[in-house]
């Protein structure tokens, strides 16, 4: 698989001066499998310069979109990727839908006339809608596995695994605990009954679910001191995703969906944080923060 980040920021876009070196782009990763069919994670505002990429390579564009929920900073970009208005491109959007609002609404809407001069039923390629709640599925030649994650509304994480090799996304996901369950007032009941009734520590359902990836993509919106004013957001800080990884026995793992507080300055300090704690607890990981135009092979 080849990999490479177009935005990795979480919440908001933030460009500027203080943000140049890993981005301001939200949330947008492209999967190419060997075979080069395209698997896009996400449609934050990063897919709209992935869209004008694969319109200057001249070829048609056919691709799954995978959602991992509705909040604005994961599909505020579809609306900008361009190869959804040109005819013979084929777009296949999969992800989670709510009970009241099915998933072709969900993306419809925010492209209502009133907040957007383009109306969905107006584009001119191919689109089709895949819900998806806890699921296997075949896309291409890959098996991708579907989890729902602790996060507000329904929300899920993504494990790609094709010829022997894995990759997992968890966008955004928030430390369970029985004792702090009380703080998400914003979650499904459904989804929270998964991680309460989940044997022994609740957190083992995503490391149980990733284990052994070759590659974790993992939110890491916090500081664990941040983290502190912002239990129940739906969002992790980097320390509990390194226990995460260093537990599912992941080969490399990448910091993802930084808060729009976090400069360049601040995500370098972090990793040089989380370096010296892997050696303290003897983690074996690769660690690296996610830039955009970052590449990863595997």
């Amino acid at each position: 698989m080849k990999v490479k980040f177009w935005g990795v920021r979480g919440s908001i876009a933030t460009p500027g001066k203080s943000t140049m070196k890993y981005g301001g782009n939200t949330s947008c990763t492209e999967v190419h499998l060997d075979d080069g069919n395209l698997i896009i994670l996400d449609a934050g505002t990063g897919i709209r310069n992935l869209g004008n990429k694969l319109l200057a390579s001249g070829k048609k564009v056919r691709a799954y979109i995978m959602i991992t929920h509705p909040h604005w900073d994961h599909i505020q970009g579809f609306p900008f990727f361009r190869p959804a208005f040109l005819t013979g491109n084929e777009l296949t959007i999969v992800g989670p839908e709510a009970d009241s609002v099915k998933l072709d609404e969900i993306i419809s809407e925010q492209m209502n006339k009133i907040y957007f001069p383009i109306k969905l039923s107006e584009l001119e390629a191919e689109i089709k809608f895949v819900p998806l709640g806890e699921d296997k599925i075949k896309v291409f030649g890959a098996d991708v596995e579907t989890i729902y994650v602790n996060h507000p509304g329904f929300t899920i994480g993504y494990k790609i695994n094709y010829k022997n090799k894995s990759l997992a996304y968890i966008s955004d996901n928030e430390p369970y605990s029985h004792e702090m369950a009380h703080y998400f007032t914003n979650n499904e009941l459904k989804v929270l009954r998964l991680f309460e009734n989940y044997p022994g520590d609740p957190n083992r359902r995503i490391v149980d679910f990733i284990k052994g990836a070759d590659v974790l993509i993992h939110d890491s919106t916090y500081t664990p001191e941040q983290y502190e004013d912002h239990i129940g957001w739906g969002h992790s800080h980097y320390g509990f995703t390194m226990k995460v990884a260093a537990e599912a026995n992941v080969k490399k793992l990448f910091l993802f969906h930084f808060d729009p507080s976090l400069d360049d300055k601040m995500v370098d300090s972090i990793i040089v944080k989380c370096k010296k704690e892997m050696k303290k607890k003897n983690y074996s990981f690769e660690i690296f923060a996610a830039r955009e135009g970052m590449e990863i092979r595997f």
